[in-house]
């Protein structure tokens, strides 16, 4: 099989984030992406990836590919993308993630509605807990589960001031396994390398994080790989079998 440019965005929200707008429906998220020029995408809602199947059941048969994924907040209040395969039964992992995130009530004033939506962006509920939280699990145990339920584990936004790795610990543990770093829209890669010093063998990412449609695409990362899969990326990241990250 050959090689081609692939082009993604794995850091995007959905209308079940408190932060996500409620206009970040699939279908949405779906059309935006196309008009972006997206191979691939992620949903990596807070705390959850409930809302992950609707987004790949609306993009079936576009020829846009959709990661299931997720953006724990650990004990430490860092960001962590776990991201996974687009088959894969992530129940017991999201069960995981909820015995460890505490059962504090969404209904606060400072937490809004957090929608749960089908493929054809009806609403089918509402998350009754607050997904803003940080869970009982540490950096390292965040990375830990990710890699048992099979996914690849980024350190989210590194240049932010805050719910990054490098805010919250000062640094990044080289024995930690992640798989990349990711920086925000607002930095590029060559200018993280040079506020942050060496990274080891870790790549660097850049996604979007959107929030609203037309933040979708604003910033991406260009693979080089056989197709949109997790397991292209994951070659990818490790630079195997001519796999590699062409651009940030």
């Amino acid at each position: 099989m050959g090689l081609r440019r692939v082009r993604a965005d794995l850091h995007i929200h959905t209308c079940l984030s408190p932060c996500g707008e409620l206009t970040m429906s699939p279908r949405a998220v779906v059309e935006a992406a196309r008009a972006a020029g997206l191979d691939i995408v992620a949903v990596t809602d807070h705390n959850t990836t409930e809302n992950a199947a609707a987004v790949i059941e609306a993009a079936a048969g576009t020829g846009l590919a959709v990661l299931p994924g997720i953006e724990i907040t650990t004990a430490e209040e860092a960001h962590i993308l776990g991201l996974f395969a687009t088959g894969a039964d992530l129940a017991p992992f999201q069960a995981e993630v909820f015995r460890s995130l505490p059962d504090i009530p969404a209904k606060m004033k400072y937490v809004d509605d957090q929608v749960l939506v089908d493929a054809a962006d009806y609403v089918t509920g509402f998350s009754p807990r607050c997904l803003f939280g940080a869970t009982l699990f540490s950096v390292q145990e965040t990375v830990g589960l990710i890699h048992r339920h099979g996914g690849l584990a980024v350190a989210c936004h590194i240049d932010r001031e805050a719910f990054s790795i490098v805010s919250q610990l000062g640094f990044i543990p080289p024995d930690l396994g992640l798989d990349a770093v990711e920086v925000s829209p607002r930095m590029t890669a060559d200018e993280a390398r040079a506020a942050f010093g060496p990274f080891g063998s870790l790549p660097v990412v850049r996604f979007s994080d959107a929030h609203k449609p037309e933040e979708i695409g604003s910033a991406a990362t260009v693979f080089l790989a056989a197709s949109p899969s997790l397991e292209e990326i994951r070659k990818a990241l490790a630079g195997a079998d001519g796999r590699r990250v062409l651009a940030t």
